[in-house]
């Protein structure tokens, strides 16, 4: 009723604003009536707009809010994972000069005395010099051995009777050397070098009479070095198996000194997981903050001060930073490691204390991130963390979900509005342009009728 009756009095109105400008049979302003006449439904679909606003605005916010979130989860893991940075070891050697080392999880600790006699050799040969890479060679044979294999013959013909072509010929052949041609003021000469180090790659190269000559640049020798005491070789300089869980990387030989090599924990990763991890959490408790508090600046909450997904996470979370575990040595709480909580929730890190209990007790620390009772300290962090952050089953990857069927909901809402004010738009104007075409007609109408009164008059 309200509808119609905005609808006559536009009409009457428009009607009278015509005829009072233009007179009798100016017609109608169609556009704006039909304005009128859908102004109530303009105002429900701005409406329905301004909700979708809304909606995305959260879903941003609860979006970037969920990458945060990632990312304390990820941090989590690391300090829970028995293979993760807890588990890091270092090896320190007392001279870097002669060799330095790297450990892996479950490498003893302990100290380990070194003395390095000789490096590994790579065996290479290299030819007498000719005046250029292209110029013509004494064609023959080659006798190329590796080690103590079978020596590899290599034809120098009218096909490859030069260094670039017995180059190439060589390395085509895979025989476990690699050739290259060297040009300095001396002119060009072949060089081989064996794929193979130590010994078993050490090179022996003879020719026929009359072909290239060459001479022997590196013996290739095994690296010779004491561990503990007990002799050892190797064909490389990186030397695997000695130490079980730990590389050496010699670096030079020095056999009048002792290297002394000091494994243990690596406590400069240690407190770098833990670190990432009271950071990562920071973040998370300040975007749930900001949510559920005035902002200074808008004087307003957060898009999602109403959403009670994110009031339980921020408990849950709190609730897990306040747990403590007993019977783990030194280590029981956060607080055995320098991390307090601060008035709004965040966490501080007292480094010196950090790295107390990182050298002092490093099996509790590791214990307390990694026991795997029901007690543990890590086990009851992971399981909150994961009640909030499990990209699936989640509470916040429902929460998304539900945003976005929201979203899904009120778009196609508006699409369908849309479409319907289309269609009304449509259907009252093709009615008002009838109504402006009776209007515009009515002069004409009024004369033949004046016509016919005047006609019946003189009759």
């Amino acid at each position: 009723m309200s509808s119609t009756s905005s609808i006559g009095s536009s009409l009457v109105a428009g009607s009278q604003s015509s005829s009072s400008s233009g007179g009798l049979g100016a017609g109608i302003d169609v556009s704006t009536l039909v304005s009128a006449a859908l102004s109530d439904q303009d105002a429900e679909l701005q409406q329905m707009q301004n909700q979708q606003s809304t909606i995305a605005g959260e879903q941003n916010a609860l979006n970037s809010f969920n990458t945060d979130l990632q990312t304390l989860s990820n941090a989590v893991f690391t300090l829970t994972d028995p293979a993760g940075q807890l588990t890091d070891l270092s090896s320190t050697s007392s001279d870097s000069s002669v060799l330095t080392a790297s450990a892996v999880s479950g490498a003893a600790s302990g100290n380990t005395a070194i003395v390095v006699s000789n490096l590994a050799t790579t065996s290479s040969e290299y030819s007498d010099a000719e005046t250029s890479s292209s110029a013509p060679i004494a064609t023959g044979t080659l006798q190329i051995q590796v080690g103590t294999g079978a020596a590899s013959p290599i034809t120098i013909d009218s096909t490859d009777n030069t260094l670039d072509g017995l180059a190439q010929a060589i390395n085509n052949a895979n025989i476990g050397v690699s050739a290259s041609v060297i040009n300095d003021a001396n002119g060009a000469r072949l060089a081989v070098v064996s794929n193979t180090g130590g010994a078993p790659g050490d090179l022996t190269i003879t020719s026929s009479q009359g072909a290239l000559n060459f001479t022997k640049a590196v013996t290739g020798t095994n690296a010779s070095l004491t561990v503990n005491g007990i002799p050892i070789s190797s064909t490389t300089n990186t030397v695997t198996g000695a130490i079980p869980g730990v590389t050496l990387n010699l670096a030079s030989a020095n056999p009048n000194e002792t290297v002394t090599l000091a494994t243990g924990p690596d406590t400069t990763e240690q407190a770098s997981a833990i670190n990432s991890f009271v950071s990562a959490y920071n973040t998370v408790l300040t975007d749930l903050n900001n949510q559920f508090s005035v902002s200074s600046s808008t004087n307003q909450p957060g898009p999602l001060q109403a959403d009670s997904t994110l009031a339980l996470a921020q408990s849950q979370l709190l609730s897990s930073m306040s747990f403590s575990m007993t019977g783990n040595g030194s280590v029981n709480s956060l607080a055995d490691l320098g991390i307090t909580m601060n008035n709004d929730g965040t966490l501080s890190v007292d480094s010196a204390t950090l790295q107390g209990a990182l050298q002092s007790d490093p099996s509790a620390v590791q214990s307390f991130f990694q026991a795997t009772q029901a007690g543990g300290f890590g086990n009851n962090l992971y399981n909150q963390v994961n009640v909030i952050a499990d990209p699936i089953n989640g509470t916040i990857a429902q929460d998304i979900n539900g945003y976005a069927q929201s979203q899904t909901d009120i778009t196609q809402q508006i699409s369908d509005f849309q479409n319907q004010l289309t269609t009304q738009q449509q259907a009252l104007t093709t009615e008002y342009d009838q109504v402006d075409v009776t209007l515009q007609e009515l002069p004409l109408l009024l004369q033949q009728t004046n016509q016919q009164l005047a006609s019946l008059g003189s009759s």
